[in-house]
């Protein structure tokens, strides 16, 4: 297992749900943290020495480019990236309206791709950097009429083995960690048919997000689906 002292792990979304539960077991687990949120004000309650608090929109390349920057600069490397920052809108495949494809699209694979690309050649020089994308289920398999997320997390699953084999020789490890239902504000309009509590819990992700971070380069786990009943794959 990879020691957590001084690595440093940037997390985007970090400020609610799953993001949050993510900073708190790592900060727990003695990484150096770099959060990114749009609202950097709501992440006040876990800064500390060792953690970096930033200003980061998924839809804009600046802000990007900024984060990876001023982390870079903060902390001298980068040997971590939790690509967490996502959202849901619906779109089905018969809208006429592709207002709601494009936005899914600029946050759940632009925003990552991004951030991938430029903490790329940090996670090389790490020699066993790790990138965790937070994907869902939903890019694993179709269920119900939303199109454009399923879509966009199937490239978002695609991202995940592009960047495997980029950086392997490099020591570069990755992960797409897939959950169903997750008790966050994402999915409160599912409550009717599944309650909070039957739900994957934050906490229980972020310790999974964890083991993946910690594991060696010998020891690559590509995928972790992650659901809260049975459910045929195939």
């Amino acid at each position: 297992m990879l020691e957590p002292s001084g690595r440093v792990v940037m997390i985007s979304g970090a400020n609610r749900g799953i993001g949050r539960a993510v900073a708190e077991r790592l900060a727990g687990r003695g990484y150096a943290l770099s959060l990114g949120a749009r609202r950097p004000d709501s992440l006040a309650e876990l800064a500390g020495e060792r953690i970096f608090t930033h200003a980061y929109d998924a839809v804009h390349l600046a802000s990007a480019e900024d984060w990876v920057e001023d982390t870079f600069e903060r902390f001298g490397r980068i040997d971590g990236l939790v690509n967490n920052a996502g959202i849901l809108l619906e779109a089905t495949l018969e809208d006429g309206d592709e207002a709601a494809f494009d936005r899914l699209w600029q946050v759940n694979v632009k925003g990552p791709l991004r951030l991938t690309r430029l903490a790329l050649p940090h996670l090389k020089a790490s020699g066993a950097g790790r990138v965790v994308n937070l994907v869902s289920l939903s890019g694993k398999r179709i269920k119900g009429d939303n199109a454009g997320y399923a879509m966009s997390k199937f490239a978002a699953m695609a991202l995940s083995h592009a960047t495997r084999r980029a950086g392997w020789d490099h020591g570069v490890r990755v992960c797409a960690v897939c959950p169903s239902f997750v008790a966050t504000d994402m999915t409160t309009a599912a409550r009717e048919r599944v309650p909070g509590e039957a739900m994957i819990q934050p906490a229980d992700l972020a310790e999974l997000v964890a083991t993946v971070l910690a594991l060696p380069n010998t020891a690559s786990v590509a995928e972790l689906l992650v659901n809260y009943t049975f459910e045929d794959m195939v």
